[in-house]
């Protein structure tokens, strides 16, 4: 059986660029969410053929403006993982979902990561991800369209063209 292949550090430059892009996205993703409770998954396919995961759970309020993130560590590794997603020399493939909570089913809604920025998903692949398995008792989610996150005119270059 093969090895895996090795994982290259990405250069510095492209990390800080990267940081930054995921700073201007985790506040245009909570501005798009809108108020309520919302947990954030992020799936990431590595270049290594293994999988990364990290989830938090935020709640947001508009007015007064109020983030509050139920758990630092998790949103500490979304936020990391986000960052190596957009950078994007590590990773082949990364899908960030949102989960509202809401009567009488909770919301959601996905975007998938091309070119070092998140692009919202097709509703109908987001209500296969969504789907609870048959047989399986789980809640129901209302799949909705994800807004578009405009990202900000810079003379950074996207790593990934």
């Amino acid at each position: 059986m093969p090895a895996r292949p090795e994982l290259t550090r990405p250069a510095d430059d492209a990390i800080a660029a990267a940081m930054s892009r995921t700073l201007t996205a985790l506040a245009a993703l909570v501005q798009a969410l809108g108020d309520g409770e919302h947990t954030i998954n992020l799936v990431a396919e590595r270049t290594d053929d293994t999988f990364v995961r990290a989830q938090a759970d935020l709640s947001v309020g508009t007015d007064p403006l109020r983030l509050a993130v139920l758990d630092e560590d998790d949103f500490d590794a979304l936020r990391a993982l986000l960052v190596f997603v957009l950078e994007g020399s590590t990773v082949r493939h990364a899908v960030l979902l949102a989960i509202t909570a809401a009567e009488p089913n909770p919301r959601a809604c996905g975007w998938t990561v091309r070119s070092g920025w998140l692009h919202p998903m097709d509703t109908a692949e987001l209500e296969q991800a969504v789907i609870p398995c048959p047989d399986v008792p789980a809640v129901r989610r209302e799949v909705y369209a994800a807004l578009v996150l405009s990202l900000p005119d810079t003379d950074e270059e996207s790593p990934r063209g």
